[in-house]
């Protein structure tokens, strides 16, 4: 991969299950629609690849991270906190820290639900950028936007309002979508969302 697709490739470390999934969505949303690609644990299936190495290997690969660590809470059943996303946001910072040049160029955004929050249990990451989305599609699409825009001084992407705009659109043309493929909305593996987006966005987004 040489240095240009490097810099457009988004680590995406977030919560998977369906209470997040709003959040989600328009993070990939505001990933592809601002020209990057979006990459997650989620892309690759192979029950013969350990899940840490195929992570390791997304990681190496992205020169940019969205790392989400709101939902660093209890679980309800087990009372023991969920330490998968701080886990990876410090995969992805020792690539920076001990790995070759490009990795060492790696720049990330973390994100959590309220200003300050991650410091009672993180405190180790502050002087990150870190930005609150406060469980809100929209400031979290305002958020990464904002986070990819400075990632590319010279490339010109939408507006945070154009983007979210753009997304509560896909969101109404994703069921005519799906039903396309025999599949509903709530059932769409990672790659099928992103190539949804990528496709609908090509098509169908008014331009800026």
């Amino acid at each position: 991969m040489d240095a240009a697709d490097y810099r457009l490739q988004v680590f995406i470390n977030c919560p998977f299950d369906r209470a997040y999934r709003k959040l989600f969505y328009a993070i990939v949303f505001a990933v592809t629609d601002c020209g990057y690609f979006a990459r997650s644990a989620l892309e690759v299936s192979d029950a013969g690849e350990p899940r840490l190495a195929k992570i390791f290997k997304i990681i190496s690969e992205c020169g940019l991270g969205v790392h989400d660590i709101s939902r660093t809470e209890l679980d309800p059943v087990s009372r023991l906190p969920r330490f998968n996303m701080p886990l990876e946001l410090g995969m992805f910072l020792g690539a920076k820290e001990f790995g070759d040049p490009g990795q060492r160029s790696k720049i990330c955004l973390v994100l959590d639900r309220s200003p300050h929050r991650y410091e009672k249990f993180c405190s180790d990451i502050k002087g990150c950028d870190i930005s609150s989305h406060r469980r809100n599609p929209e400031t979290a699409i305002h958020s990464v936007r904002n986070f990819l825009r400075d990632a590319q001084p010279r490339v010109s992407i939408p507006g945070g309002k154009i983007i979210y705009r753009r997304y509560t659109k896909f969101l109404k043309a994703l069921p005519l979508l799906c039903k396309g493929i025999g599949l509903r909305a709530e059932d769409l593996r990672f790659n099928e969302y992103v190539t949804f987006v990528a496709k609908w966005l090509k098509q169908e987004a008014e331009p800026v």
